[in-house]
């Protein structure tokens, strides 16, 4: 605040030319200034001589920079260009004062006190208003910040050719900045979106394991937090963060060239201007570091010193951002008419004629032999620039000139919406606003710039390349920002030159985890420095981790592949489901066979004694329950799935129910022998048919129910294996499962309990004993069953319950019908009634 007041009580006090400054001067009815580093070299004294801060200057300038002298005349070129424009401020002139600031905050300063500075005379207790209306400001962040710190409080809209640096932690105090000073303009976006360029060119080549350079100061502090910050939102790590600056000695640049070699990084990215890189730059060449790939920042990456072949062994291939170059039309027309002799008194003019054409100038008036140095070869007056093919007048690349030239005529067209306006209605604009009357705080806001007064963000990467001997800044990419903060980077991979050759070069601390395995973690060191471990089974490895595979996938040997599991189910082709189809079929043979010869031989005594309706019904169930293996065998279905559970239900409920119909039989008939006893009427043909039928219909609506509620389906059983899918009929209702299971189970009970009373009939050929034997095998098998079924595994579950079906129908078949069978074909002597009673 002090130092404000200061500045006020300074500019109050000082006359029109207070500083004697040479300068670039037009006078116009609007007047725009300029401060550009034409001469580069400057030593400054000063001292506080009076509480006014009064300053002395002792200036020793040289270096005369082609480049800055470029800006003043694009400047001046766009100014002219304006005022030739009938549509863009039409009957106002611009004019322009020009000063020097030899690249020093001390003389930027001078020069800003010298553009406020005003010949029109005080008023009492009022501050003085600026003649300048704007002014296109110096490139450097140090200095921008001076200008805008004296023309701030007028309002004096301040437009940068160059870039002020704002980082998330730059944020805060950038933004108050705007807030004291809102007439401060860039014409190149803000460094962050350089940063961020940066960091999406490491993101895009894949670079993990990068070192960084910084120069001691805002621009290179803030430069790298800020690419730090967006590299560590990729999972990029910084190895190290040198620090160098033009004024270090050898010991600290000593101090990160070793940094550099003990290093394993093989990407450095600086962010440091020229000036401060140099230092760097020469003790690398000097100690032979190569293969390095260096990124640079657009302070350096194009700057004339250090492209040279020799600094290219060490730097060769360096990539890096630049702002979008630019061509303006008719600008080197211009630039080929400069020529000191139409204004004799302009600033540069004559130190730049010098450079271009070898001699000094002579104007009227002048002493050639004491004005002119001893060196120096006197002009005739017939040298030209109109054919020269220096690299001044090349204006198809122009960078930092075309933001001048952008920053002119933003100012002019914000001034031409102040003083003009168009009322409703008419057609034609009118000035609203005298020229006198317009403040610098009046425009300024609304032109092309953001809230943070950055145009959006261009840039063009730049590389380092070997051409006819020369290093050429070759443009092989761009970077482009939007307002939604997503970018668009393109690059053109197959031209660029690395540094390593052809080959993109790699940067990681650790290699990358072969196939199979996943990264951990080491304790104390960065996230991209891990070691390699083998995935488990199961999974499969990532980028990152290892990542389990689908239920129905398993991880292949290598562990780099989810594979599909082993599909298991009983088929028909391999040995098992072939020996259960065989068994199966010759099961159903017999049981045709059998039911065939007891037709034949239905009037014998033999099959007559066991009741031929009966046994037919009984052997038509067991052909059923033979065949009920095949629906267990090949890929389930619901068809099949619904099937297979309630065929064997109901087939074996009535193979049961006729088994109960004999035993019933026999024991009635025997009870019919006994005297008085009327069971023989009571239990004919009818009555047993009734049984068979009763006693199998509850088995069908039991399996009915079980089809409606909770049907059986298929299903993919993984506890097994992991690595197998075992596809298997889910019964659905298990309460239902038991209940078919248990209703057969209690009809065999019956009929044992009823065939094992009956054992011990008189009769020769007694079947009460070939019925209780048959049940005790039925009985046995299906207790046996149970735990079997339980326990197997996978399609072993499924043969299980084949060879229960199988054993108790075979069981059923051989106790029962083989002894009669035997009689039958080899003992016809003993089918007669007499035997069948036992009377023989």
């Amino acid at each position: 605040m002090y130092f404000s007041h200061t500045i006020l009580h300074i500019l109050c006090a000082l006359k029109c030319g207070a500083f004697d400054m040479p300068s670039l001067f037009k006078e116009g009815e609007i007047m725009i200034g300029g401060i550009f580093p034409v001469l580069n070299k400057e030593i400054g004294t000063y001292s506080n001589k009076t509480s006014y801060l009064i300053l002395y200057f002792n200036l020793i300038a040289f270096r005369f920079d082609l480049r800055a002298f470029r800006w003043t005349q694009v400047m001046i070129f766009a100014i002219e260009e304006i005022n030739q424009d009938s549509a863009l401020l039409p009957n106002i002139s611009l004019g322009y004062r020009i000063q020097n600031s030899c690249s020093s905050p001390t003389n930027t300063l001078r020069a800003a006190l010298t553009l406020a500075s005003t010949a029109e005379k005080m008023k009492n207790n009022s501050f003085c208003p600026p003649k300048i209306s704007a002014v296109i400001a110096e490139a450097g962040s140090t200095q921008s910040l001076a200008v805008a710190g004296i023309l701030g409080p007028f309002l004096v809209p301040v437009v940068r050719n160059n870039i002020l640096l704002l980082t998330h932690m730059f944020d805060n105090f950038f933004k108050s900045f705007l807030d004291k000073y809102p007439s401060f303009f860039r014409t190149i976006p803000s460094d962050y979106f350089q940063a961020k360029a940066l960091a999406a060119l490491i993101r895009h080549f894949g670079w993990q394991w990068i070192g960084a350079i910084q120069s001691d100061n805002d621009y290179g502090r803030n430069g790298i937090l800020a690419f730090t910050e967006e590299v560590k939102r990729f999972g990029v790590c910084v190895a190290f963060v040198g620090t160098v600056k033009r004024t270090y000695g050898l010991d600290k640049i000593l101090k990160v060239v070793k940094m550099i070699k003990e290093s394993t990084v093989k990407v450095i990215m600086a962010f440091t201007p020229e000036g401060d890189f140099s230092p760097l730059m020469r003790e690398v060449l000097k100690q032979n570091i190569t293969g390095i790939q260096w990124i640079a920042s657009e302070a350096w990456i194009t700057a004339p010193q250090p492209s040279t072949p020799e600094m290219y062994q060490a730097f060769g291939g360096s990539l890096g951002f630049v702002v979008q170059k630019m061509e303006i039309p008719n600008l080197k027309p211009f630039l080929t008419a400069i020529n000191p002799y139409a204004n004799p008194n302009a600033a540069f003019v004559k130190d730049f004629w010098e450079i271009m054409v070898g001699c000094r100038p002579v104007s009227p008036g002048m002493d050639t032999d004491t004005d002119t140095e001893a060196s120096s070869k006197i002009c005739n007056g017939n040298e030209t620039l109109a054919n020269s093919q220096d690299v001044f007048f090349d204006v198809t690349q122009l960078r930092v000139s075309y933001n001048v030239y952008k920053g002119v005529y933003a100012v002019a067209r914000a001034l031409h919406q102040l003083i003009f306006c168009k009322s409703d209605g008419e057609s034609n604009m009118q000035p609203c606003l005298n020229i006198s009357d317009i403040h610098p705080k009046q425009f300024g806001d609304d032109v092309f710039f953001d809230e943070n007064g950055d145009p959006p963000a261009s840039y063009d990467l730049i590389n380092w390349q070997l051409i006819n001997g020369q290093v050429q800044h070759v443009t092989l990419g761009h970077f482009s920002s939007s307002v939604n903060g997503d970018h668009k980077l393109s690059i053109k991979e197959d031209e660029i030159v690395w540094r390593t050759g052809k080959m993109v070069p790699t940067a990681l601390c650790s290699d990358i985890c072969p196939v199979g395995t996943r990264k951990a973690q080491i304790k104390g060191k960065p996230t991209c420095c891990f070691d390699c471990i083998p995935c488990a089974d199961g999974t499969i490895a990532n980028t990152t981790d290892c990542t389990p595979c689908p239920q129905e996938y398993w991880s292949n040997e290598r562990k780099n592949e989810c594979v599909p599991k082993t599909i298991e189910f009983l088929t028909y082709h391999e040995p098992l489901g072939i020996a259960i189809t065989v068994v199966s079929l010759l099961g159903a043979l017999l049981s045709l066979a059998t039911t065939v010869l007891f037709i034949h031989y239905r009037e014998t005594p033999i099959i007559k004694a066991s009741n031929t309706e009966l046994s037919c019904f009984l052997l038509f169930s067991l052909f059923l329950c033979f065949l009920c293996p095949l629906t267990f065998i090949g890929r389930p279905t619901v068809l099949t799935c619904m099937l297979r559970h309630t065929a064997f239900g109901v087939t074996f409920a009535f193979c049961n129910s006729c088994v109960l119909g004999k035993t019933i039989v026999v024991v009635t008939a025997f009870k019919a022998s006994v005297p008085g006893s009327k069971l023989a009427g009571k239990f004919g043909p009818a009555q047993q048919r009734i049984i068979v039928c009763s006693c199998t219909l509850i088995q069908i609506l039991i399996c009915v129910l079980w089809l409606k509620l909770n049907p059986p389906f298929p299903d993919m059983v993984f506890r097994y294996s992991n690595k197998k899918i075992v596809l298997e009929c889910n019964p659905g209702s298990e309460a239902a499962f038991y209940s078919v299971l248990g209703y057969i189970g209690i009809l065999a009970i019956i009929c044992l309990a009823l065939a094992f009373l009956a054992r011990k009939l008189p009769d020769n050929f007694n079947e009460a004993k070939f019925i209780t034997f048959s049940m005790l095998i039925f009985c046995a098998v299906w207790i046996t069953f149970i735990p079997a079924y339980i326990s197997s595994p996978g399609k072993f579950t499924v043969a299980v319950e084949t060879f229960a079906i199988l054993s108790s129908a075979f069981g059923l078949f051989v106790s029962i019908f083989a002894p009669k069978c035997y009689i039958i074909l080899w003992k016809p002597e003993k089918n007669t009634k007499k035997h069948v009673m036992g009377k023989v």
